[in-house]
């Protein structure tokens, strides 16, 4: 096996290093969340790594991880069907992303469709 090759410092497990005593380290990042009209979305599928199953990839999306999740949930509810979030990406099973992207533009947002 190789090497897993670092490319940033996230990749290093969110080591945290200060030269300051009363430094407190906080999991959450309080990144404001850009307003809906402001979001430049991107709608994609994809099968790679997923034994061939299909998901609709969503991604761009710029904000906080609780407006992440609310967004997911309510793809997921409006399409009917599971999905997750990983790595700052809305994860939704099957190909639904001419659904999704009428569902977002409703909501708000730019979306634009990626892929074939």
């Amino acid at each position: 096996m190789g090497k897993k090759k670092l490319n940033s410092l996230n990749d290093l497990g969110g080591f945290v290093f200060s030269t300051n005593n009363k430094f407190e380290y906080s999991e959450e990042q309080n990144e404001k969340t850009l307003a809906p009209n402001k979001q430049f979305l991107e709608a994609h599928f994809s099968n790679k790594g997923r034994a061939g199953k299909i998901v609709t990839v969503i991604s761009g999306f710029v904000g906080n991880k609780a407006d992440l999740k609310s967004l997911s949930k309510l793809l997921k509810t409006k399409c009917g069907v599971g999905g997750s979030i990983k790595d700052n990406e809305i994860l939704i099973q099957g190909n639904y992303r001419d659904k999704i992207m009428v569902i977002l533009k409703k909501e708000g947002y730019n979306v634009k469709r990626v892929g074939g």
